[in-house]
C-alpha cells in the first residue's frame, strides 16, 4: 500500500526559537497518527505546517492527490491549496467558532461546505445537511438554529459535519476535545471513532490528552522543543516508552 501523505524534513523557526524541526513520516489510507507533548512542544506547529495554515521554512509536504498523483502541498498554488481544503483535506479547530460560520444556520454551515465543491440544488443540499447532522447527533429539527445556540459540544459536532460531508480523505484535528466537559469528550470520541471507521478516514490528531490518543490513533508521535523524540504502534509508546520525556509523560498522566 502507498502512502496517503510523506512528511518530509518539515521545519518551522520563529526567529532563534524552533518551531518544528526535520519532521518526518508517512501515514497510509485509513490510519490515524496521533502527535502528542506539553503546550510549547511544536504539535499545533507541525499541524498547521502540514495543512497549509503556516507555510514552513524547509520540508515537503506530499499527499497523493486523486487526478496527479504524488503532489507537494507546500508548493502548490495557493488556489490548489484551497480547493484541496474544500474536498480531499478537513481541519478540526479545537474552538468550533473557529471552524463554524456563526451568523448561518445549523444546516448552511453543512451546505457551504458541499456548494464550495460545485453542489447547486438546494433540495440535494438541505437533505444531506439533515443526514449529516443526524450522523453527528443534531436533531433535524435544529437545521435552522444558529451555532450560538448550541452547546459546546454541539458545536463541535457540527463543525464536524461541516468538515466531513464532502468525503475528505484525510482530517486534521488540532485537540478535538479541548474545552469540553468530560462527559461531553466522551460522547464526542465514540462519534469520531465511529465516523473514522465507517469512512476509512486517514487523520492526524493533535493534543495533550493522552486517554484521545489511545482511544484513536494507530500510531503515536511524541514531540518536546520542535522535535520528535520517540514514535512507534500507540499502545507500544503509551504502555512501554523508551524515551525519558515519553516515560515522563506517561507517569504524570498515571499519577493523577
Amino acid at each position: 500500500m502507498s502512502p496517503l501523505l510523506q512528511v518530509d524534513g518539515l521545519s518551522k523557526f520563529y526567529g532563534q526559537r524552533i518551531g518544528c524541526a526535520e519532521v518526518s513520516f508517512d501515514l497510509y489510507p485509513g490510519e490515524v497518527m496521533g502527535i502528542v507533548g506539553e503546550s510549547g512542544s511544536g504539535k499545533s506547529t507541525l499541524l498547521n505546517c502540514m495543512a497549509g495554515h503556516l507555510p514552513p521554512d524547509a520540508g515537503r509536504v506530499m499527499f497523493d492527490t486523486r487526478a496527479d498523483g504524488m503532489r507537494d502541498t507546500v508548493t502548490m498554488s495557493e488556489p490548489e491549496r484551497r480547493m484541496l481544503g474544500r474536498t480531499d483535506w478537513a481541519f478540526v479547530h479545537q474552538h468550533a467558532r473557529d471552524g463554524l460560520r456563526m451568523n448561518v444556520s445549523a444546516g448552511g454551515n453543512v451546505g457551504e461546505r458541499l456548494m464550495a465543491v460545485g453542489a447547486r440544488h438546494y433540495g440535494d443540499i438541505r437533505a444531506q445537511a439533515i443526514d449529516w447532522l443526524g450522523r453527528v447527533e443534531i436533531a433535524e429539527d435544529r437545521i435552522d438554529d444558529r451555532p450560538r445556540q448550541f452547546s459546546g459540544g454541539m458545536q463541535q459536532r457540527l463543525q464536524i459535519a461541516r468538515n466531513l460531508v464532502t468525503g475528505p480523505r484525510l482530517v486534521f484535528m488540532d485537540e478535538p476535545t479541548g474545552g469540553l466537559d468530560v462527559s461531553v469528550q466522551a460522547r464526542l470520541l465514540d462519534l469520531l471513532r465511529g465516523l473514522v471507521r465507517e469512512m476509512g478516514l486517514s487523520a492526524i490528531i493533535v493534543t495533550h490528552d493522552l486517554a484521545v490518543v489511545r482511544l484513536l490513533a494507530d500510531r503515536l508521535m511524541v514531540m518536546k522543543d520542535g522535535h520528535v523524540v520517540e514514535t512507534g504502534l500507540t499502545d507500544q509508546v503509551l504502555d512501554d516508552p523508551q524515551h525519558a520525556y515519553s516515560q515522563l509523560l506517561v507517569s504524570s498522566v498515571l499519577q493523577v
